[in-house]
């Protein structure tokens, strides 16, 4: 049985219609029709990204997010690399897990998580550390929705000659970034966020002149960047082993839904428009969020508990019932949950929403 619930996730999330129709059709992968929709599909990411492909290129590497994550960290660092690695919430953690369990040299800086990084105290561990080579940070932490900065981070690798990493998983498509004008090395982000497709895969948009120079560097096979890079270029977009070929039509037609809604700048709008609209609405609701509005992100919220006898379980079980999935917190001292608000939504379904959260509150006061 399937139903039709809203997801209030940070992706997966609630796809339209058209782009769950494009898996209704199967694909070969080595097809030239397929491969010149894989092409399309790298070329459309840089032009999203505002980079030439004289200087960048997109690589896409089957997985989830993390897979692509890990695939960055095992191809971009050799042996000789030391990394420093910003983080404020469980992906920033995770990356710091994935280069140490590669035995990367790894510098980690781990901030609050309801603080952005203090830059100065990054600038001063770069000077600590001139062996430093390579900084990475997570845009968007959706561990709390707290949006990170960039341009601090790009400004401080820029002065001492460092390669950028920046996972903008839940950013990329959702929030404008100017990926070459900021001069990062390598951006990772996947099918099912902001562009609105569906999971299986993730992609890199990378400097040439970087990722050029990391051949041999991973120790693994299925998750060598370089090696996936080069086939994509040698056999214009053949991927090296089999790829999601559902997915991958799906993402291109969000891609197409991407260009009709606007393109990012308007994403961007209805996005910050639903965000601050929940945002306000739940906290004349009594529910706080956890991180301060200036550092919110368009993209999911961290909510408090409103009162100390709080059911989340119970919570999600009426809200699911309404037709909305939720996502609980990802704090591990703090009791909160999270709504995200990307996907195929609309001011009138969080509406909805509110007025079932009003009534479950007014069911729980009797």
């Amino acid at each position: 049985m399937t139903h039709d619930y809203k997801l209030l996730t940070p992706g997966p999330l609630t796809t339209t219609q058209s782009v769950k129709n494009e898996m209704l059709e199967d694909r070969c992968t080595w097809d030239n029709a397929y491969k010149d929709l894989t092409q399309s599909i790298r070329q459309k990411l840089l032009d999203i990204a505002e980079a030439r492909p004289k200087t960048y290129t997109t690589v896409l590497q089957q997985g989830s997010g993390s897979f692509v994550v890990e695939s960055v960290l095992q191809t971009a660092l050799s042996e000789h690399d030391h990394i420093l690695i910003i983080s404020n919430g469980a992906y920033g953690n995770r990356m710091i897990e994935m280069a140490q369990r590669l035995r990367k040299q790894v510098t980690a800086v781990k901030v609050d998580f309801h603080d952005v990084p203090n830059f100065d105290q990054i600038e001063a561990v770069v000077q600590d550390n001139p062996s430093i080579t390579h900084i990475a940070m997570v845009h968007c932490e959706t561990t709390t929705g707290i949006l990170n900065p960039l341009v601090p981070l790009t400004e401080i690798a820029e002065k001492y000659h460092l390669m950028t990493i920046v996972d903008a998983m839940s950013s990329f498509g959702g929030i404008p970034i100017q990926v070459e004008q900021l001069n990062i090395d390598y951006l990772i982000s996947s099918a099912n966020k902001c562009i609105q497709g569906v999971p299986g895969f993730g992609f890199v948009i990378a400097k040439q002149a970087s990722l050029s120079h990391t051949k041999g560097n991973a120790q693994s096979l299925v998750l060598d960047l370089y090696d996936q890079w080069q086939i994509m270029e040698q056999d214009d977009g053949k991927w090296r082993y089999t790829s999601p070929t559902h997915v991958v039509a799906a993402f291109h037609q969000a891609l197409v839904e991407l260009d009709e809604e606007g393109g990012v700048d308007a994403r961007h709008q209805r996005y910050q428009a639903l965000n601050e609209y929940l945002r306000a609405q739940l906290a004349e609701l009594g529910f706080k969020p956890y991180i301060d509005a200036n550092v919110q992100s368009p993209i999911i919220t961290t909510f408090l508990y409103p009162y100390e006898t709080f059911d989340f379980n119970d919570f999600y079980r009426s809200m699911k019932q309404a037709g909305f999935i939720l996502y609980p917190g990802k704090l591990m001292e703090t009791p909160s949950f999270r709504i995200g608000n990307i996907g195929d939504l609309d001011m009138d379904e969080l509406r909805t929403l509110v007025e079932n959260i009003r009534q479950y509150l007014l069911k729980e006061e009797l």
